[in-house]
C-alpha cells in the first residue's frame, strides 16, 4: 500500500470502531447527532470537500457530490425522523471501502504488469583495454563487447563470440524451456544467462534492443482505447447527469401530485426513494473495471510472448474470422535446410561430405546449407581446385576425385546421366569422376507448429485461412496441402498483396480480418488489414512497427492463444458490461417504488464495484492455453540420416548495425509521471489538460500512470507544465504530476 492508501484504510477502521462504540452509548437528540457526526466527518470529510470544489468549479456531477448529497440528506432524514445515522455514516463508509479496494486493485494489478515485464536490464560489463566496466547499457555502443556472467540479463542484442549456455526467454516469448546458443548465434536482451559466460558483440543500441522495443510497446498499449471503453466514457459523461435529475424529478414530482390530488405528499419517504437512486447510479464499477480488464488482458498476453499495441487490437483481434498468411519466415522458417538426400551408388552421409566439401568456400545460401548440414566438414580430407561455374554449380578434387555439385545443366555438360526429383524445393546433383552419384534436395522448411496452429484457428472458429506468397505456384502448392489450408494465392508481387487482401477484405461479412507476416514487404499489408501479426524475433522492424500484434517467438501457435486471451478478455468486458448495468437497473426501480433501501443500493454501488474489478483481474490470468495441442519443444524435424535435429525455437538473426533513433522534429514530445486512482478522473483530466494553452495533445495512461504531452512548436514545456497540473487539481485535488 502507498501512504495515500494507508491513511485511508486508517479512517476507515477508525469510522467503523466509532460506530460500533456508538451503538452501545446511551445518548439522545442533539448530543447524538453531534456524536454521530464524528465518525461521518472522519470517513468522509474529503469527499465532502472534493463534492464543494466541483459545485464550485462548475464540474459537479461526480460520484463525490453524488455521494455527499446522499449522505447529508440521509442524515437530515434520521434527523427528522428517527434519529439512525448509521445508514448514512454506513453509505459513506462503504463507498470509502470500495474507493480504497479499487485504488488496491488498480496498484496491484500495475505491480503485476511492472514484474511482469521486470525485464530491463540495470547494467552492462563492457569489455574495454584496460578491464571490464560496469556501465548502464544505455551507453554501450553498436559493435561493442559485453560479458554476461550466469544469472545476468542480456543487455543488448547481439552475436555470440565467445562462450556457450542456455537462455531463459520466458519473460519474452512465454516458452518455458531454455535455448541453448553458442559461438555464433543471436541473443536478444531481456533473456537470463541460465549456466555458461557469454561474450557478445552487440548489434543494436539499448534504445533500438529487444528490451526496450517490448517494454516501449507494452507501455503504450493502454493508451489506445478500445470501442468498449469509448462506449463507458460516453456513458458515464451522459449517465450521470441524467440520474441526478431522475433523482431530483422523484423527489419532487410524485409528492407534488399527491398534494395536488389531495393526498398525503410523503415528503420524507420520497426523498429517501431519490436519496438511495443517488447512491445506486455511481458509475464507479465500469469507468474502472473495463479498462482494468483490457489491461489485464494485455499483461496476459504478454506473459504468454504476445505483445497486443492497445486495447482496440484485442478488441478487434478477438472478432477475427479470417486468417491471412505470408509464408516465408512466417509458415516456414525462412532458411534453407537439406530435407531430403537421395544418393545413387554411395551412402548418404558421403554423398553430403563430398558435396559440402566441393561448397566449402561458397557464400551462396545453398553453400551455407550443405556446410551447415554436414556437422564434420572441417576434416583432413584434401579439397583442391575449387572452381564456380557461373550459372551451373561448383567443381573440386577431394582426395584426388573430380567432384561436380550444381544444377541439371552442369551434370548434362559434362555427360552425367541425371535423373529429376519428385520431392519439391532446390535440387543439387552430385556427380564423382563424371558418374552421377545421387542429389540433395535443399528447401525452406516448414515451422514445426505451423500445423498445429492452423488447427487451432478453425477450433478456435476461424472461418477461413489464406496464405499468400512470392514463391512458384508447385512450392506453394505443396505447403498449403501439408497445413491444411483453405486458399492459397502464389507469384505474387508485394502490390499484389496488398491488393489480394483488399479483395478478401471486402468479402467479409461483420468479421475481420488478420494478416501474418515477417518481412519489410509485408509491412504495407499488415497495415492495411483489420489485425496486423508480426513475428517478433526474425521479423524486420519495419514489420514490428507496422502491426497490431507482436509474436515475440515467431512460433504461429501464438495466433490462436493471443486470439483465446482476446477472446476471454472480451468476455469479461462484457460480463461487467452486463452485470453492472444490469444490477443497477434493477435497483433502481427497486428503489424508486421504495422496495430497495440504502443498504440494496449499497450493494449496488460498492459490492458491485468489487465484483466488477474481481472479475476484471481474471484477465491477468489469461493464458490462451492450447492443451491438446503439442508444444513446439517436443517436436524435431529429422533431416539427417545421423539424426540430428532441426531447431523448432527460431533464433533472430544477426541484425546489422541500426540507423540512429531519428530526433523528433519541430513538435517537442514529453512524458510526465503521474500519480491518480480514479480512471474517471484521469479521463477529465486528460480533458482539462487538453484545454491548456500551448498544449497540441494530452494523453493520460491510467493503467501506467503516465502523461504524454505533445507541445505546440513554439511552446516552452516549462512554462506550460505548471498549468497543466494546475488544470488537474481542479479535477482531483489528490492527484500529482511531475514535472
Amino acid at each position: 500500500m502507498n501512504q495515500r492508501q494507508k491513511k485511508n484504510l486508517i479512517r476507515i477502521i477508525t469510522a467503523a470502531a466509532l460506530m460500533v462504540v456508538l451503538a452501545y452509548v446511551p445518548l439522545s437528540g442533539t448530543a447524538r447527532f453531534l456524536a454521530y457526526l464524528v465518525p461521518y466527518f472522519v470517513v468522509g470529510y474529503d469527499i465532502l470537500i472534493k463534492a464543494a470544489k466541483g459545485v464550485w468549479r462548475r464540474q459537479p456531477l461526480d460520484e463525490c457530490l453524488l455521494m455527499a448529497v446522499a449522505t447529508v440528506g440521509a442524515m437530515a432524514l434520521a434527523v427528522y425522523e428517527d434519529g439512525d445515522y448509521t445508514e448514512g455514516i454506513a453509505v459513506m463508509l462503504f463507498y470509502q471501502v470500495g474507493e480504497w479496494f479499487q485504488s488496491y486493485a488498480v496498484g496491484r494489478s500495475r505491480r503485476n504488469i511492472s514484474e511482469l515485464m521486470d525485464i530491463r536490464p540495470d547494467y552492462a560489463n563492457l569489455v574495454e583495454p584496460d578491464g571490464v566496466h560496469r556501465v548502464g547499457p544505455d551507453s554501450v555502443g553498436v559493435g561493442s563487447t559485453i560479458l554476461v556472467k550466469p544469472g545476468e540479463k542480456i543487455p543488448l542484442d547481439g552475436v555470440v563470440v565467445d562462450g556457450e549456455s542456455s537462455l531463459n526467454t520466458i519473460a519474452l516469448t512465454g516458452e518455458s524451456l531454455p535455448r541453448r546458443v553458442k559461438t555464433g548465434d543471436a541473443v536478444i536482451s531481456g533473456c537470463i544467462n541460465a549456466d555458461g559466460l557469454l561474450t557478445i558483440r552487440t548489434t543494436k543500441r539499448f534504445a533500438e534492443s529487444t528490451v526496450s522495443r517490448i517494454l516501449q510497446l507494452v507501455e503504450e498499449a493502454s493508451s489506445r482505447k478500445s470501442k468498449s471503453e469509448h462506449f463507458i466514457a460516453k456513458f458515464a459523461r451522459i449517465y450521470t447527469p441524467i440520474v441526478v435529475g431522475a433523482a431530483a424529478v422523484l423527489a419532487v414530482v410524485p409528492p407534488t401530485v399527491a398534494l395536488l390530488g389531495g393526498m398525503e405528499p410523503a415528503w420524507g419517504t420520497w426523498a429517501y426513494r431519490a436519496l438511495v437512486f443517488l447512491v445506486i447510479s455511481c458509475p464507479c464499477a465500469l469507468v474502472i473495471s473495463i479498462p482494468l480488464s483490457f489491461f489485464a488482458g494485455i499483461g496476459g498476453a504478454s506473459r504468454a510472448g504476445v505483445l497486443i499495441k492497445g486495447s482496440n487490437y484485442m478488441e478487434t483481434l478477438a472478432s477475427v474470422d479470417t486468417v491471412v498468411f505470408d509464408k516465408t519466415g512466417t509458415l516456414t522458417k525462412g532458411v534453407f535446410e537439406v530435407t531430403a538426400i537421395h544418393p545413387e551408388t554411395i551412402e548418404p552421409e558421403e554423398l553430403l561430405h563430398l558435396a559440402s566439401h566441393v561448397e566449402r568456400y561458397s557464400t551462396h545460401p545453398i553453400a551455407v546449407s550443405l556446410r551447415a548440414a554436414y556437422a564434420h566438414e572441417a576434416d583432413d580430407c584434401r579439397v583442391e581446385a575449387v572452381e564456380e561455374v557461373a550459372g551451373h554449380g561448383v567443381r573440386a578434387t577431394v582426395n584426388g576425385h573430380s567432384i561436380c555439385v550444381g544444377n541439371a545443366k552442369m551434370m548434362e555438360s559434362i555427360g552425367a546421366a541425371w535423373h529429376p526429383c519428385e520431392r519439391k524445393g532446390t535440387i543439387i546433383h552430385v556427380s564423382i569422376d563424371g558418374v552421377y552419384a545421387g542429389h540433395i534436395v535443399i528447401s525452406d522448411v516448414i515451422k514445426a507448429n505451423a500445423a498445429a496452429a492452423i488447427d487451432a484457428l478453425h477450433k478456435n472458429g476461424i472461418r477461413r485461412t489464406v496464405m499468400l506468397t512470392g514463391d512458384a505456384k508447385s512450392v506453394a502448392d505443396q505447403v498449403a496441402a501439408e497445413l491444411s489450408l483453405d486458399e492459397v494465392y502464389s507469384e505474387l508481387l508485394p502490390q499484389d498483396k496488398v491488393a489480394k487482401v483488399e479483395a478478401l477484405l471486402r468479402q467479409e461479412q461483420g468479421g475481420k480480418l488478420a494478416f501474418v507476416g515477417d518481412g519489410i514487404n509485408d509491412a504495407p499489408v499488415l497495415s492495411r488489414a483489420d489485425v496486423g501479426i508480426a513475428m517478433g524475433a526474425m521479423g524486420s522492424d519495419a514489420a514490428i512497427e507496422a502491426a497490431d500484434v507482436v509474436l515475440m517467438d515467431d512460433d504461429p501457435l501464438k495466433i490462436a492463444v493471443a486470439q483465446r486471451i482476446a477472446r476471454k478478455t472480451m468476455r469479461i468486458v462484457r460480463e461487467n458490461i452486463v452485470f453492472s448495468i444490469g444490477v443497477k437497473a434493477v435497483v433502481l426501480v427497486l428503489g424508486a417504488v421504495g422496495l430497495a433501501n440504502m443498504w440494496a443500493a449499497i450493494f449496488a454501488d460498492v459490492g458491485v464495484m468489487v465484483l466488477a474489478v474481481l472479475n476484471a483481474m481474471r484477465a491477468l490470468f489469461a493464458s490462451g492455453q492450447l492443451p491438446e495441442t503439442p508444444s513446439a519443444a517436443a517436436v524435431r524435424e529429422e533431416v539427417l540420416p545421423s539424426g540430428a535435429a532441426v531447431e523448432t525455437i527460431p533464433v533472430p538473426q544477426a541484425a546489422a548495425e541500426s540507423e540512429p533513433v531519428k530526433e523528433a522534429g519541430s513538435v517537442p514530445h514529453h512524458s510526465y509521471r503521474i500519480e491518480v486512482d480514479c480512471a474517471n478522473c484521469a479521463n477529465l483530466m486528460e480533458q482539462a489538460a487538453n484545454k491548456v494553452p500551448g498544449i497540441r495533445h494530452a494523453a493520460i495512461n491510467f493503467m501506467m500512470q503516465e502523461m504524454k504531452v505533445e507541445f505546440e512548436p513554439d511552446a516552452d514545456p516549462k512554462e506550460v507544465m505548471p498549468r497543466v497540473r494546475t488544470a488537474c487539481k481542479k479535477v482531483e485535488d489528490d492527484c500529482e504530476i511531475y514535472i
